[in-house]
């Protein structure tokens, strides 16, 4: 009986041993999993802090870079304005002093250059009116591409269409607007100097919650592959990106261009007037 009894003593201090060591076991388990679980969190959110601080470095470079294009733009044209024009109009004058001493013989190509002069004059003042950010913003978003296009038809390079449809709303973000100019006049630009299209196509969409934007050409195109890297393309996707818009460029050889353009213009109003 009392070996019995030693037995079940011995047998009772195992099983609490037993039991102890489990819960010790558990506990450094636990321990181990919720170290891991707080380590894992915090390495996560030094991820995303991280990731988080060089987006807006990003943005805050784009957005540097972006405003030292518009005053470099702004320079050209006031020099274009000032300088240029002013020598125009200066030839303008001395060209119509002459006249009176013109033969007759000479008479029609005389005037047909004064005309061309004339001419000049009126492209050098609408094109430093288009680089110039403050004249946009007084014109307006809409109207600054329909001056944009209608300067393209008076000048003959290409036959240039705007059409709007759904309700037109302002820009509660003066500068959204003109980043969002900038595209589509880059996109004008290379159809012009590139593409050799006849037809330039702009289309606004306006949509209760977004603007969507759309420009074609029917040019020669281009392998996309080829042109990823192109200044012009980066620079577009780029001025996109600062206003949050979606992005889509398209073309193809002998298939012409098609860019768009996705603006949260809701969005982008409901922040404008947080900031406020």
């Amino acid at each position: 009986m009392v070996q019995t009894g030693e037995q079940l003593i011995s047998t009772d201090a195992q099983r609490y041993l037993l039991i102890y060591m489990i819960a010790v076991l558990v506990i450094v388990t636990t321990l181990i999993v919720v170290f891991f679980i707080i380590f894992q969190h915090r390495k996560n959110k030094l991820l995303l802090d991280k990731v988080k601080q060089q987006k807006l470095f990003e943005e805050a470079v784009s957005q540097t870079r972006v405003e030292i294009q518009e005053q470099t733009l702004k320079y050209i044209g006031q020099e274009l304005h000032d300088n240029i024009g002013q020598l125009l109009s200066l030839a303008s004058m001395q060209l119509g002093m002459l006249g009176v001493k013109i033969g007759a013989d000479i008479k029609e190509p005389y005037i047909e250059t004064q005309k061309i002069i004339k001419e000049s004059l009126g492209e050098v003042r609408a094109l430093s009116k288009s680089l110039n950010t403050e004249v946009i913003q007084n014109r307006g978003f809409m109207e600054s591409i329909a001056y944009e296009l209608k300067r393209l038809n008076k000048l003959k390079l290409i036959k240039a269409d705007l059409m709007v449809t759904g309700e037109v709303r302002t820009f509660e973000n003066s500068k959204d607007s003109i980043i969002l100019f900038r595209i589509l006049q880059e996109f004008i630009s290379n159809t012009v100097k590139h593409s050799k299209a006849s037809q330039l196509t702009i289309t606004l969409d306006y949509q209760p919650a977004l603007l969507q934007m759309k420009a074609s050409d029917n040019g020669v195109g281009f392998l996309m592959d080829a042109v990823t890297e192109r200044s012009g393309l980066l620079n577009m996707k780029s001025r996109a990106a600062l206003v949050e818009s979606d992005f889509e460029l398209i073309s193809s050889p002998d298939q012409g261009t098609v860019l768009s353009i996705s603006y949260p213009i809701t969005k982008r109003a409901s922040k404008a007037l947080e900031l406020l």
